[in-house]
Parts: structure tokens; sequence; C-alpha cells
């Protein structure tokens, strides 16, 4: 294992999207992340597209883990976790608000195990407040985030949900910060804390400082913002799709002289930042008529020389081979022993002294149970007894 967490171990309780992509991120970044699992496993291991039993979701959320599946409604099962946490430095957890405590692995009982343990609770809206209780889904906190809204259709003003997981990746990502953040503190102050996460909070603070401007001057609230409600940045070429913004005015000036239309520059609606910005229909409905008289590449290079930032709109497949992809060298292929040939993209952030990367294949459900209760000192009558009573699973099953 490498990478800049090397050394710390993370017991993952956690499911679905917003916790396993977090612990994947600690795991590409070094740390051991053991992903605990019921025996019939994480509910993403049969939700999508999958092959041989195990689906691109869950690739993609838990690789660089190990897996180890055990019954925790039993004394033996109880007893695994227990000695499992005593050598970890993370516990994470996404169950609702007080369930992990009737599972007899509460704060208060961790740390008699690991007094220094960093705790980390990720749910949906806290442990308070009338929402609390309830299951959530990654629409749920599009809808009382204001994310929907802000999507609302320009026309219409229906709001509209973004068609991917933006609050459960987003919730991932300030988990994973967060999680090294105490592990820091604790470097400095030898303590270990409570990290406490609700999407809803992390969706809201992630949408403040755009997408809820309007809101942040007291007693000078605005609605909307004009922008949020009109037409995005898509403009259609003669082949296909491209995205032009210009913000300053050496950019808005760049624009007019490649679309063509340098007198736009002096009109009094489009003069400065702010007038560009009520007047953003007009704009927008003049610079879509120019693009679409001509091509993708033919507006692509003028406005890339006038140092309009552009691109062209790709689809899926076409993210696969843009030349900027290649020269990143962002996506790999690689065999995973269950699911055969597959591709993904490598961690974002690179490190120069301790590399992060793909440390191992997303695990089979308890690929690695008896190796992990060997290295917790379990006996091999042990191991063999917890797998004969079904309290340990293993994969492959044992003949």
């Amino acid at each position: 294992m490498s990478g800049p967490l090397s050394g710390v171990r993370v017991v993952d309780l956690t499911s679905m999207i917003s916790g396993p992509v977090a612990t994947m991120m600690l795991a590409d970044q070094g740390a051991d992340v053991i992903k605990v699992e019921a025996l019939d496993g994480d509910l993403v291991r049969g939700a999508g597209p999958n092959r041989s039993g195990i689906t691109s979701t869950f690739i993609s959320s838990n690789r660089s883990k190990r897996s180890l599946a055990v019954d925790l409604k039993t004394t033996e099962g109880v007893e695994v976790l227990n000695r499992l946490l005593s050598t970890a430095d993370v516990l994470v957890q996404n169950f609702r608000p007080g369930t992990i405590e009737r599972m007899g692995f509460g704060e208060g009982a961790v740390r008699t195990i690991k007094a220094d343990i960093i705790y980390v609770s990720i749910s949906g809206f806290g442990e308070t407040g009338p929402y609390a209780h309830q299951r959530v889904y990654d629409p749920v906190i599009q809808a009382l985030s204001g994310l929907a809204a802000i999507q609302a259709d320009g026309a219409t003003g229906r709001p509209k949900m973004i068609r991917t997981i933006i609050p459960d990746k987003t919730t991932a990502v300030t988990a994973a910060q967060a999680i090294t953040a105490a592990l820091f503190a604790r470097e400095r102050t030898g303590e270990g804390q409570h990290v406490r996460l609700a999407m809803l909070d992390t969706m809201v603070s992630y949408l403040w400082p755009e997408g809820m401007s309007g809101l942040t001057l007291v007693g000078r609230e605005v609605k909307a913002a004009r922008a949020q409600l009109s037409p995005d940045l898509i403009f259609e070429a003669t082949d296909g799709y491209i995205t032009a913004g210009a913000v300053s005015n050496k950019e808005w000036h760049g624009m007019c002289r490649a679309l063509g239309h340098p007198e736009w520059t002096e009109d009094e609606r489009f003069k400065t930042v702010n007038d560009r910005a009520v007047n953003v229909n007009e704009r927008l409905a003049l610079t879509a008529a120019v693009i679409a008289t001509n091509t993708s590449a033919h507006w692509l290079q003028l406005l890339d020389a006038e140092g309009v930032p552009c691109a062209p709109v790709l689809d899926r497949e076409g993210v696969l081979t843009h030349p900027q992809i290649v020269a990143s060298e962002l996506l790999s292929e690689s065999e995973h022993p269950i699911a055969g040939r597959i591709r993904q993209p490598r961690p974002a952030a690179r490190f120069d002294k301790t590399p992060s990367g793909i440390q191992r294949h997303a695990p089979g459900l308890g690929e690695h149970s008896i190796e992990i209760l060997r290295e917790l000192g379990f006996s091999e009558a042990s191991i063999d007894s917890m797998v004969t009573t079904a309290v340990l699973g293993t994969y492959p099953l044992p003949k």
C-alpha cells in the first residue's frame, strides 16, 4: 500500500454511495480500508449493470478496499468487530440515527475499545429535527437543499433534478476531507473526535457561494439571480454542441471578435459584467444565433484563439477519447477477477512524494474475511467454526 494515508486503518460500515465513495478516496490514498458487510452484502453489489454478480457502481465506489463479511447479530460477529476496532484509526458509519447504538457500536461503546478513534457519522439530515428519522436518497436532498429549484426550467419555472447524484458524491468528498482533518488534529493533540456530517448540511453549504448568493445580504435578499433562470451556456453549432463563457471584459471582447460582432462591446446592454448579467437572455440569444451558422470546430478554434473559455459538449463515449483526457492519463483498463476487463479513472489528486492510486480491485463479498481474522489473531479453529456456522462469509465460498 502506498499513498499519504499509508498506515491508517479505516473500518467502513457504510453502504450505498456517500460513505463508500468517501472511504474509497481514503483507500486510494493508501489507507487500509476494511469494508465490513452483512452476509448478503452492500445493496449496491446488486444494483445496476453487472457482470458475474458484481456491479459497475460497486466497483467504482469500493475499489482499493478489503471486504469482511460477518453477521454482527451473533456473539462471534460482535467479537470480530470489537477486535477489528481495537486496531482502527477511523470508524465510518452511515446508518440512520440511533441504529448504530442499537447495534452496540455507538461512540461511547467504541471508545471503550479505542479511545482515540476518529468516529464518523454520515446521515441524511443529522441527528435532530423533524426529518432526522427519515430514510433518504439523493433526490430528497436535491429537493430540500434548493438544488432542484436552482435547476428550474427558465420558461416554466418547474424545478428539475440533476441527473447524477451530486448530494451523495459531494457528501463523500466532504467526508473524506473532514476525516483527514480529524486525523491531522489527532496527530497534534492525541485525541480522537466525533465527526458528524449530514447530506442536507453539505449541499446547502455547497450551494451557498453562488447558487444561494442572493440570500447572503440580509435585508437585501433577491428571490433568484436572473442568470439562474436564463438559458444555459450550451450552444448548438451545425454539427453538435459547444459551450463558451465570457465573464471578464477581456473575455467578452474576445468573444465578440471571435463571433464577428465587435460592435457588441459598445452595446449599452453588455458593457460591464453586471450589464451582461442583467441582460443575460438577450446576450445568450445573440450568441446562439451566430454559433448556429457554423461548425463546432470553426467556433472553438476562433474562441480559443481569443482566450475565451470553451469546449465541445461531449457525449459519454466521447469523454474516453478526448485529447485532454488522454493527455492526463486519467483512465486506465485492468482485469478484475470477478468482472473481467474494467475501466476506471485514477484518483484526481496527484501526490509527488507519496503517490496515490488504485491499490486493489473492488472486493468480492467477504473476499478478505479469513485473511483479516488471521491478522487479528483468531485461531484457525475459530475461523473454521465461524465459516461453518455462517457467522463469517467468504468469497469464493468454501467447497
